[in-house]
C-alpha cells in the first residue's frame, strides 16, 4: 500500500512526549481557479502552532501530497528535497513555540480515501467529503496524524458558488469571490485529526432543532425524493435522548449534521459533529424490509454513540481501538433495543453482527480484543468481527456481571475524568471497578486478553422418573488456543405445550473450567428443551443436548422469544461450520423452519447463512439440489407471505438467488419483463439490480440486457448495478477483461473495483473461473502495493478464490505462504482466505459422509 506514512507506536509516542499542538488552520481551495469544481489536486495551505517541551529537538510532520510549494518552520524555509508522501517532512530545530506553514497541492482520491470526489452521473454534479481514519487526514493538510495529538481546527474552504460546506463546526461566513466563494468555520472543539472532516458539494439539505442541538441532514441532489428525513430525525433524536441521559454529559458541540455520501467504503464514520454515512447502503431507492431499516438505524446510533466513545473520550493509540469500537457496538445495539421501535435489536446482534465475530475467531488471525498495535498499517485490517462484535459481546457480559446501573455509573466518571483527553482501557476499567465493586482484573485479562472462542456443551442424564439426575456444563477451547474462560449465563427450560416451546424458568449461573455441576437442577423435572446462554449474555458457541435438539428441529418456531430461536439458529450454524452437522441438514432446517419465522432479521440473516452453506459447506454433487429445495421454499414463502411484506420482499429476494432451473429462471425472464410479478412486489431499483444480475450469472439473457437497464438506469446505483452485471457474463473472455481491470496499474475507482470484484465469482461459475486461483496468488503482492488500503483489503477478501474449494486452492497458497517479501498485513488476509477454504473442505467432507 502507498500514500502515507506507516507510522509505528513508538514513533507515536516519542512524538506526543515533544509535542502539544494548539491549533490548526486549514484553506482548501476545490476550485479550478474559474469557480468550477477542481480535479486532479488541490491546494492545501495548513497553519499549525504548537510547542516543544525541548527546545532544539528535531521532529517530523506527515504530509501525504503530491508537491509541496512552500514550508516555512518559524519564519524559515524547511527544506523539503528529501520529503516524500510516504516519510512525512522533517522538522529540525523547534523552537519552544513554533509557527508551521505548509503549502501544498493534494490529490482528489477515488479509493474513499482522503478527500474522494465523486462525479454524479444523474446530473454530473461533483460532490467531495473527507475520510481520514485511521491516518488520511495526512492526505488533505499537513499533520500529526495520531489520535494522542488533539487540538482545534480552524477550517477554510473556496468552492463554486452553488456549493454546500459542511465541516466539524458551524459556519462563521461566508464571503463572495468573483468566480466563486470562501466558505469560514468557526474554530473547532479539541479533537483528534483523523475525526476532523470537510465536505463540499451541491448537497440537499434538510433541518431541524432538538433539545437546543442544530440537526441537518444532506445528500446528494439527486436523491432528495429518497432522503427520508422524518425517520432518520426521528432515530437521532431517540438517540440523543437516551444517550445523553445514559451518559450524564450532554452532547458538547451545538450541531450535528449527517451527510449520505456517495462511494463510500465503509457503513459509515464518525467524524465529530459531521457523521458521514454510505448512501448506496442507507438511501433506499426501492421498498427495503424492517432488517434494512434497523440496521441504518444501528448505525446512525452507533456513529452518534461514537461522540462520546471516540471524539470526546478518544484512545491514547490504536491498540485501544476496541474502546471505541466495541463501545459504540454495543451502544448501538442497547439504545436500539430501549429506545427505537427495534426492540429486538439484541436478536440482530446475536444473528448477524455476534457471528460475525465468531467467525473472525477462528481464523489463523484471531486476536485478542485488546492486542498491541504496532504500526498503522496492522491497525487498518484490524477493524474486524472480534475488535466489533466480540468487544461489545465482552461487554454486554460485563453489563450482565455487575449490573446496569454500576456499569451506568462507571461509564459516567469515565466521561468525566477524560472528557476532551485521551485514555486507555485501565481508565475505563478502574471506574467501572469503583463504581461496581468488584474486582475486574480477571475477567478483563480472561475476556479481551486471550484469543479464539469457547463451545458449551449441556451433559444431561434424566432420572426414570423423569427429572435431572444431573446437569452440568463443559467448557471446551482449541488446542491453539486452550483458554478456559469464566461465563455469566443464563438455562433456559422450556416445555412443549400444544406446539409452543413455553419457558418454565431461567436460571442464571456462573460457569468456569472444563466442568461445571448445576446442582440446582438436579431433581428438577426435566424440560422438553434445555437452553444453554438463554437471553444471550455470554459470548460463547452452543451445542444442545439430544433430546433438546430434536424437539427444537421440529418446532423451532415453537419459541416465543425470537433471541432464543436465534440462538437455537446459531447453534445449527456453528454446527455445520465445525462439520458436526451435515450441511444438507441445516439446509433442510432452513427450508422446513424459516417460512414459519416471525423475525425479519432472523429470515434476512439466516437466508444469508443458507448460501454461504450452499456455496461453499455442501458436497458439489449435492449443491444444485440443495438449491433447487431453496429455491422451492422461497417461492412458497414469498407466495404466502402478505403482498408488500417485508418476509415477501426478502423471501423474493432468495427466490432469485437460489433459482437455477430452466423453469424458475423462465419465471425471473417474465417478472424483467413485466409478466407474472407477484402482488405486492415492484421489479424496481436494486431488486431489478439483483434479477438482472441472477439472470446474467444463469446465462439466461444475453449481455446487451444489461446496457439496455443500464440505459434506463443512469444513477450511481445504476453504474454499481450495472458493473457487477458484466462482470458476472459467463464467458472466459470477459472474464479475463474483468481481470485484467482488477489487477491494472491504474486502479479502478472504489465502487467500480467493490463491483467488478463482487461480480468475478459465483456459485454457477467456479469452473470458468478456477484459471484465476494461481492468478489470484500471482497478483495480490502487485494489487496491495498499487491500491489504497481499502481498495487493495477489498480485492484480498472478495476476491480470494473461496469457491474453488480444493485441495489444489490450498495447495497453491501453500506455495505463496512460502515465498519471502509478502507485506504482513496482506499475509493475514491471504491466510484467512485459506482458513475459509479449508473449513470447507471439512464441512463437504462430513456432508458427503451423511449422503
Amino acid at each position: 500500500m502507498t500514500g502515507t506514512r506507516n507510522l509505528t507506536q513508538v514513533e507515536a509516542a516519542a512524538r506526543a512526549r515533544l509535542l502539544d499542538i494548539h491549533s490548526y488552520d486549514i484553506a482548501l481551495d476545490l476550485t479550478d481557479g474559474a469557480g468550477n469544481p477542481g480535479d486532479g489536486t488541490f491546494r492545501s495551505v495548513t497553519t499549525i502552532e504548537f510547542s516543544a517541551t525541548e527546545p532544539g529537538a528535531q521532529t517530523f510532520i506527515e504530509v501525504a501530497a503530491t508537491k509541496i510549494l512552500r514550508a516555512t518552520l518559524n519564519g524559515t524555509e524547511v527544506d523539503t528535497s528529501a520529503w516524500t508522501a510516504d516519510t512525512g517532512l522533517v522538522l529540525p530545530g523547534l523552537a519552544a513555540s513554533n509557527t508551521l506553514v505548509v503549502e501544498a497541492d493534494f490529490p482528489y482520491s477515488q479509493s474513499g480515501q482522503g478527500m474522494h470526489r465523486a462525479v454524479d452521473p444523474a446530473d454530473k454534479e461533483v460532490y467531495l467529503y473527507s475520510q481520514f481514519e485511521t491516518a488520511d487526514a495526512q492526505k488533505v493538510f499537513a499533520c500529526f496524524d495520531q489520535p494522542d495529538l488533539k487540538s482545534v481546527y480552524t477550517w477554510h474552504a473556496t468552492v463554486p458558488k452553488h456549493w454546500k460546506v459542511v465541516s466539524n463546526a458551524p459556519i462563521a461566513s461566508t464571503e463572495a469571490g468573483t468566480v466563486g466563494k470562501t466558505v469560514r468555520f468557526e474554530q473547532s472543539a479539541k479533537m483528534s485529526t483523523y475525526v476532523t472532516a470537510l465536505c463540499a458539494g451541491p448537497y440537499h439539505e434538510v433541518r431541524t432543532t432538538h433539545d437546543g442541538i442544530d440537526l441537518g441532514l444532506f445528500c446528494r441532489a439527486s436523491n432528495a425524493a429518497y432522503l427520508e428525513a422524518d425517520e432518520l430525525f426521528e432515530v437521532t433524536k431517540h438517540g440523543f435522548d437516551f444517550f445523553q441521559a445514559q451518559f450524564g454529559v450532554r452532547y458538547p458541540l451545538p450541531k450535528y449534521d449527517q451527510l449520505w455520501v456517495p462511494e463510500f467504503n465503509a457503513g459509515a464514520m464518525e467524524n465529530f459533529g459531521c457523521v458521514t454515512h454510505a448512501d448506496a447502503a442507507y438511501i433506499f431507492r426501492s421498498e427495503v424490509t424492517d432488517f434494512e431499516r434497523e440496521q441504518r438505524a444501528n448505525t446512525i446510533l452507533h456513529e452518534l454513540a461514537h461522540m462520546w466513545f471516540g471524539d470526546l473520550v478518544t484512545m491514547r493509540w490504536w491498540d485501544d481501538l476496541w474502546l471505541n469500537e466495541s463501545f459504540a457496538e454495543w451502544a448501538s445495539h442497547w439504545c436500539n433495543a430501549n429506545a427505537t421501535r427495534f426492540s429486538d435489536a439484541w436478536t440482530t446482534f446475536l444473528s448477524l453482527r455476534k457471528n460475525w465475530g465468531y467467525g473472525q475467531d477462528q481464523l489463523s488471525s484471531t486476536h485478542p480484543v485488546y492486542c498491541e498495535m504496532t504500526d498503522v498499517e496492522a491497525v487498518e485490517v484490524n477493524f474486524d468481527g472480534i475488535t466489533y462484535a466480540k468487544g461489545a459481546s465482552v461487554i454486554k457480559q460485563l453489563v450482565a456481571y455487575v449490573g446496569i446501573d454500576a456499569f451506568v455509573t462507571g461509564l459516567r466518571s469515565y466521561f468525566q475524568a477524560n472528557a476532551w483527553g485521551n485514555a486507555t482501557f485501565g481508565d475505563l476499567l478502574g471506574a467501572l471497578e469503583q463504581a461496581s465493586g468488584r474486582q475486574l482484573r480477571d475477567f478483563a485479562a480472561a475476556w479481551l486478553e486471550t484469543a479464539q472462542v469457547n463451545t458449551l456443551r449441556p451433559a444431561v442424564e434424566i432420572a426414570a422418573d423423569g427429572t435431572y439426575a444431573s446437569v452440568a456444563v463443559e467448557q471446551e477451547a482449541p488446542a491453539s488456543h486452550p483458554t478456559l474462560r469464566p461465563h455469566h449465563l443464563g438455562i433456559g427450560l422450556y416445555d412443549l405445550v400444544d406446539g409452543s416451546l413455553v419457558r418454565r424458568e431461567l436460571l442464571e449461573v456462573d460457569v468456569a473450567g472444563a466442568r461445571t455441576a448445576i446442582d440446582a437442577l438436579t431433581g428438577v423435572r426435566a424440560a422438553d428443551v434445555l437452553l444453554l446462554n438463554d437471553e444471550d449474555l455470554s459470548y460463547a458457541k452452543l451445542r444442545l443436548d439430544e433430546r433438546s435438539l430434536a424437539v427444537v428441529v421440529e418446532n423451532l418456531s415453537g419459541f416465543d422469544s425470537s433471541l432464543a430461536r436465534a440462538l437455537v439458529w446459531a447453534a445449527a450454524w456453528d454446527m455445520v461450520r465445525d462439520a458436526e452437522m451435515p450441511a444438507r441438514d441445516y439446509v433442510a432446517l432452513v427450508t422446513n423452519s424459516l417460512p414459519h419465522e416471525r423475525d425479519i432479521n432472523l429470515v434476512m440473516s439466516t437466508l444469508r447463512q443458507v448460501q454461504t452453506v450452499l456455496i461453499q459447506y455442501v458436497a458439489a454433487d449435492w449443491a444444485p439440489t440443495g438449491w433447487g429445495k431453496l429455491a422451492d421454499a422461497a417461492r412458497a414463502a414469498m407466495e404466502t407471505a402478505e403482498p408488500g411484506s417485508g418476509f415477501q420482499l426478502g423471501w423474493a429476494r432468495a427466490f432469485i438467488t437460489a433459482s437455477r432451473s430452466r423453469a424458475d429462471l423462465d419465471v425471473l425472464r417474465g417478472w424483467l419483463a413485466g409478466d407474472g410479478v407477484p402482488e405486492g412486489i415492484s421489479i424496481v431499483g436494486e431488486l431489478r439490480w439483483q434479477l438482472v444480475q441472477a439472470l446474467v450469472a444463469n446465462g439466461a439473457v444475453t449481455p446487451d440486457v444489461i446496457q439496455a437497464e443500464h440505459d434506463a438506469d443512469r444513477t450511481a446505483a445504476g453504474d454499481i448495478g450495472a458493473a457487477l452485471a458484466y462482470a458476472l457474463i459467463p464467458s472466459a473472455e470477459n472474464k479475463a477483461e474483468v481481470w485484467a481491470e482488477l489487477t491494472a496499474a491504474q486502479n479502478p475507482a472504489n465502487w467500480r473495483g467493490r463491483a467488478l470484484v463482487m461480480g468475478f465469482q459465483h456459485p454457477v461459475q467456479v469452473e470458468l473461473t478456477r484459471p484465476y486461483t494461481a492468478r489470484f496468488f500471482a497478483d495480490a503482492d502487485a494489487v496491495w502495493a498499487a491500491r489504497d488500503s481499502e481498495p487493495a483489503q477489498e480485492f484480498m477478501v472478495l476476491g480470494y478464490p473461496v469457491m474453488d474449494v480444493s485441495p489444489e486452492c490450498v495447495a497453491a497458497y501453500e506455495a505463496w505462504a512460502a515465498e519471502e517479501g509478502h507485506a504482513t498485513p496482506l499475509r493475514r488476509l491471504v491466510a484467512e482466505g485459506n482458513d475459509r477454504v479449508l473449513r470447507a473442505l471439512k464441512a463437504r467432507a462430513r456432508d458427503a459422509s451423511n449422503a
